[in-house]
């Protein structure tokens, strides 16, 4: 499985940004998808992660009721909407796919993205 992250920015207080991550390969529907981020200076940390077919879904405290992610199987897609960024978001956001729990645990995963970086400004 390979993962493309795209769609961070720069964005003021406040505002949305959608993030998305392309996978390759036939076993999408199958495998767990979440989102991690990485600030500065800090340990990479659990975002949100989603079941193979989309019907559960899981988020970190910090960002519950502002992120939402969704999964598109036909398109081989998983996003991330983000609403009302505030500066502490700001971090690069990896994409990854794997098949064993703990999904909060990024040594759970096995595949990853690039990242893509996102920007708050104050």
């Amino acid at each position: 499985v390979q993962l493309q992250a795209s769609g961070g920015g720069l964005v003021q207080t406040g505002g949305s940004l959608r993030l998305s991550c392309a996978a390759s390969g036939r076993t999408f529907s199958t495998i767990i998808m979440a989102w991690f981020r990485q600030a500065p200076g800090k340990n990479r940390i659990f975002v949100a992660h989603i079941s193979s077919s989309g019907g559960s879904t899981v988020y970190a405290d910090s960002v519950k009721g502002r992120f939402t992610i969704s999964r598109d199987n036909a398109k081989n897609t998983v996003y991330l909407q983000m609403n009302n960024l505030q500066p502490e978001d700001t971090a690069v956001y990896y994409c990854a796919a794997g098949r064993r729990p703990p999904y909060y645990n990024d040594r759970s995963y096995d595949y990853w993205g690039q990242g893509t970086q996102v920007t708050v400004s104050s």
